[in-house]
């Protein structure tokens, strides 16, 4: 019996990410986006012991759902949060090693996990588009053990060179190049996960390495969305589809508004554990 689902495709991108989250782990996020929501769905389906830091300085918050509708700098974001600190205390806690994963969104993404959340045009004085900024990106990438990035599966965002470094991933690629730059050791991007792929990174190369496809896409149809080609795994993994039940909790509880989750829709037909493309849109708004 085949079953018809309809998500957008920043949907597939926030379940994939939120199921890559254990609940012994603690995590570095934004105070809002895509990253944010993807870690709240974690916890409310997968790992209801999951703690989170949100770059504000707000330390393992209890988050009552359904969400309030503003998670950015809102007292119902920081309910009996563990304690209320700053920026700085945060990430010295990073840098100390405490925090286990960052959870960061990204404008432009290069083949060595370096990406750019700042602008993208010939210029910072003159830029085609200008974004909000690292904010603590920048912390959140050099200090943490790994990262975890979510981004659109398209030609614009992963390139060659980006238009701006905001935030380090393996720098030039070198062995030891975050520690000559003065980074914590063993520390440095650990996912990038798209609407149509997650990727991982090569342990002697540090080149972005495609490790999974979403059922109804292929390799060309991945490459074919980068300026570079990347590494291919020795056995592509296959990536679930949204569920019913993320759906529901995404759209019910974690982000009412509809804010986070928008983007192209994307129609597939289920038929146990196959998926068949039926329709997708073919570009989103914003970043």
């Amino acid at each position: 019996m085949t079953e018809t689902r309809t998500f957008t495709d920043m949907e597939q991108i926030i379940t994939t990410s939120s199921r890559l989250m254990d609940g012994d782990k603690l995590y570095f996020t934004a105070i809002g986006g895509p990253p944010l929501v993807a870690v709240l769905l974690a916890k409310r389906l997968r790992a209801p012991e999951l703690a989170y830091i949100v770059e504000d300085g707000t330390i393992a918050p209890q988050v009552s759902l359904p969400a309030p509708p503003f998670l950015i700098a809102a007292s119902g974001a920081s309910y009996r949060a563990a304690a209320w600190a700053d920026m700085n205390t945060v990430s010295f806690h990073a840098g100390l090693g405490y925090i286990d994963y960052g959870v960061l969104a990204a404008v432009q993404v290069d083949e060595y996990g370096n990406f750019n959340s700042t602008f993208v045009g010939p210029a910072y004085e003159r830029p085609a588009r200008r974004f909000g900024g690292p904010g603590g990106a920048n912390e959140i990438a050099s200090l943490c053990w790994r990262t975890i990035l979510m981004t659109r599966q398209q030609g614009r965002k992963f390139v060659k060179k980006l238009d701006f470094m905001s935030s380090p991933g393996f720098l030039d690629g070198s062995a030891g190049a975050r520690e000559r730059a003065g980074l914590p050791a063993d520390t440095g991007p650990w996912r990038v996960v798209t609407e149509m792929a997650v990727f991982d990174f090569d342990e002697e190369t540090r080149r972005i390495r495609l490790k999974a496809l979403a059922p109804w896409a292929t390799v060309d149809d991945v490459i074919a969305e980068m300026e570079f080609e990347p590494m291919i795994g020795p056995s592509l993994e296959s990536i679930e589809v949204p569920s019913e039940e993320e759906l529901s909790v995404l759209r019910a509880e974690v982000d009412t508004t509809g804010r986070t989750v928008r983007g192209c829709w994307i129609t597939v037909e289920l038929d146990g554990e196959n998926a068949r493309l039926v329709e997708q849109e073919t570009s989103a708004e914003g970043a």
